[in-house]
């Protein structure tokens, strides 16, 4: 198959009015639309998709749902958050870094550009009311000015969980809810104004709204409130190679992943794609003193988890008082896949980025106000359990997040539904635009598929492809095979439907497939503003750590 044109890859692009036609019919009552997407959770975080973590408010959407355990993103925030609202890949909408980092070319100008309609302007036009709490992060100073009627939440990446002054207000004439600083977490109060806007949006019951609810929880710093740190403080002195193993085998009693999944072998750490400096080490070749650390760190990144299912538990609640629950299509996912900056050990801010070893009382005090740790790349390897790699690349471990599909109204399925097709974040668009009515007449031809014409006529097989690149790793992927590099490097083949942890390179074996898969990405990157890549897009933020425990 020749993709060296853009004709032939227009083969796999799903236009609106074929996207329109061949979608189920939809009821009289339109649904409302709530996109939960949060913060740098890891594949096997949630109970539903393997993890020990305390998560029953979405283990129940996925129960009553679909599970997507193929939802793809693009391995970073800024690009997933522009791909999910404007359904294009972030490259062609000009974020394919990070905002704020203008490199000179069109898809890395570090801000959305002003041809991408959100899924706010459209579904508008249809009548809709959208709203929009949470994380914005799309390097433009104003959500309002794309779709959204009332704002409050972060622009930027989130910095200060106890913090309220760290959260905006939009318009400019709107008041905040007022908190005593004593009382404030970040992840309650955008809640708290998520609610507020479904008030809002029951003042005119003849029109169905859109909420975008983009939580910044489990991003780092780690902090949480204490009675949530305390339900975990004693659960990971036992490692997380044992918490890999564990998880691993729920995954597999759940049908997350086939019982012949294998574990993948411990990930090298590189520092925001600078050359490998490591790989992270056996739980029990360390030392007591940084094992207690490391767990405080993951106990304070569980305790954000379960905080984080609380609130949308609070939400859920709220849509079953309105007896709006039947008829909300409801999708949540992540951004990308957990986050392994910068090494095994984590950081502290506090103490110059550096791998700052707690010890004694001063453990107790990790993940309070005034705190700023991460949790490392040992903890996300466990979090994106089995899979390789992390957010910022490429591999299953950085673009793989969990997904979760509930609409009862819209589905055909079986309660409690795994479906394992190949989906994206860029198809988030075109769900909203079928199941909303609404027609769009913008100059991006989309992409992306409809996820509820997918889940209700799952097919055994596609040949839809499916594009990535971040910082240099890149990778493609088509029905059984992926193609994927590091850093660019050379390319890596391979079979996703026997070696999904990315174990065995069969490119050796099959150079022409590397050679028509390559050619297809190249076809793809030029056309989307990916190629020519910019020479700087590692972005040295921080310096290579030592591995020394």
């Amino acid at each position: 198959m020749d993709f060296t044109r853009l004709s032939a890859l227009k083969t796999y692009t799903l236009t609106l009015s074929i996207l329109l036609a061949t979608s189920l019919a939809l009821s009289a009552e339109r649904p409302n639309l709530l996109y939960i997407l949060v913060d740098d959770l890891g594949f096997s975080d949630l109970g539903c998709f393997g993890g020990e973590i305390a998560t029953p408010v979405l283990d129940s959407l996925a129960s009553d749902g679909v599970r997507l355990t193929q939802l793809y993103n693009t391995g970073r925030c800024c690009p997933s958050r522009a791909a999910l609202l404007t359904g294009q890949y972030p490259h062609r909408v000009g974020l394919g870094h990070m905002t704020g980092n203008d490199l000179g070319h069109p898809g890395f100008r570090g801000v959305v550009s002003a041809e991408a309609q959100t899924i706010a302007e459209v579904v508008n036009q249809a009548g809709y009311r959208s709203f929009m709490s949470g994380k914005w992060h799309l390097g433009t100073d104003d959500p309002t000015k794309h779709g959204f009627e009332e704002f409050y939440g972060t622009l930027v990446s989130a910095k200060r969980f106890f913090d309220p002054d760290h959260m905006l207000r939009l318009p400019a004439d709107r008041a905040p809810r007022s908190y005593e600083e004593s009382d404030f977490y970040a992840t309650d109060a955008v809640t708290d104004h998520a609610l507020d806007f479904l008030d809002l949006a029951r003042d005119t019951p003849d029109r169905p709204w859109f909420l975008y609810l983009a939580y910044h929880a489990p991003h780092f710093p780690l902090q949480a409130p204490q009675e949530e740190i305390d339900k975990y403080k004693d659960r990971y002195h036992t490692g997380w190679d044992r918490l890999r193993t564990e998880r691993l085998a729920r995954m597999k009693k759940l049908g997350i992943v086939p019982e012949d999944t294998a574990l993948s072998a411990r990930s090298t750490w590189q520092n925001y794609g600078e050359t490998a400096t490591g790989t992270n080490p056996a739980w029990d070749s360390l030392p007591e003193e940084r094992r207690l650390d490391l767990a405080r760190r993951m106990a304070i990144y569980a305790a954000m988890v379960d905080r984080l299912d609380q609130q949308i538990g609070r939400v859920i609640a709220d849509l079953k008082v309105a007896n709006e629950l039947d008829n909300t299509l409801i999708i949540f996912t992540s951004d990308n896949g957990a986050c392994f900056e910068w090494d095994p050990f984590g950081f502290d801010i506090k103490s110059g980025n550096e791998n700052q070893l707690h010890k004694g009382d001063a453990i107790a005090s990790m993940g309070g106000p005034g705190t700023y740790h991460s949790v490392g790349s040992g903890w996300a390897n466990a979090s994106n359990t089995p899979w390789r790699q992390y957010k910022h690349f490429n591999h299953e471990g950085g673009i793989a997040s969990p997904g979760i599909v509930h609409w009862p109204q819209g589905l055909q399925t079986e309660p409690c539904a795994i479906l394992h097709q190949a989906t994206h974040i860029i198809d988030l668009m075109p769900t909203a635009i079928v199941a909303s009515g609404a027609s769009y007449d913008g100059q991006l031809e989309m992409p992306g598929h409809d996820l509820i014409a997918t889940i209700n006529q799952p097919r055994a097989s596609t040949d839809r492809m499916l594009f990535f690149e971040h910082q240099g790793n890149r990778a493609v992927r088509h029905g059984q095979w992926k193609l994927v590099a590091l850093n660019r490097k050379p390319w890596e083949l391979y079979n996703i439907e026997t070696d999904r942890i990315e174990s065995h390179d069969l490119a050796a074996q099959h150079p022409k497939k590397v050679a028509e898969l390559n050619a297809a990405w190249e076809t793809w990157a030029a056309d989307n503003h990916v190629t020519p890549l910019p020479d700087d897009l590692k972005v040295r933020y921080l310096k290579p750590r030592s591995e020394t425990p």
